[in-house]
């Protein structure tokens, strides 16, 4: 799937659209080849696409057998730029609805930082780096601070 991705918001639109709609190859169309990723969930990280793909498969999945969809917000959202290289820092919430109902399940924000490069007149995501702050008291994610 090509995705033409002129500025950098056209990426965020896509991955917010690419999740509610569980679009495998849409989702991934936002990355370069040769991503690399920390991912707060399960891997440590993931260096190149296929790896991420693979990632993204289990997450959709799952999402399909638990019968629910994600609704995206980009929270403090902070974009720099120049002509070929962004920097995003953000607060991601991701909302999960129940698809019959469309019911709140539950929700979780987590930390996001995403470099990107311009390739052919294109945004794509080259680095991600997804984290949560630690309670120090039981060494758990605290996923629910905003």
């Amino acid at each position: 799937m090509t995705v033409s991705m002129g500025v950098v918001q056209d990426v965020l639109d896509n991955y917010k659209s690419a999740v509610y709609e569980k679009d495998v190859e849409k989702f991934l169309s936002s990355y370069s080849p040769d991503v690399h990723i920390y991912d707060c969930w399960g891997n440590w990280e993931s260096r190149g696409i296929a790896p991420w793909k693979e990632s993204v498969i289990d997450w959709f999945n799952h999402l399909k057998e638990e019968g629910v969809f994600l609704n995206v917000h980009f929270n403090d959202l902070v974009i720099e730029e120049t002509s070929n290289l962004a920097f995003i820092h953000c607060a991601v919430t991701f909302a999960a609805h129940k698809e019959k109902s469309g019911e709140k399940h539950r929700q979780i924000t987590n930390r996001f930082t995403f470099g990107l490069r311009k390739v052919n007149d294109s945004w794509l995501i080259t680095h991600e780096h997804s984290s949560l702050p630690i309670d120090m008291n039981n060494g758990k994610g605290m996923f629910n601070l905003r």
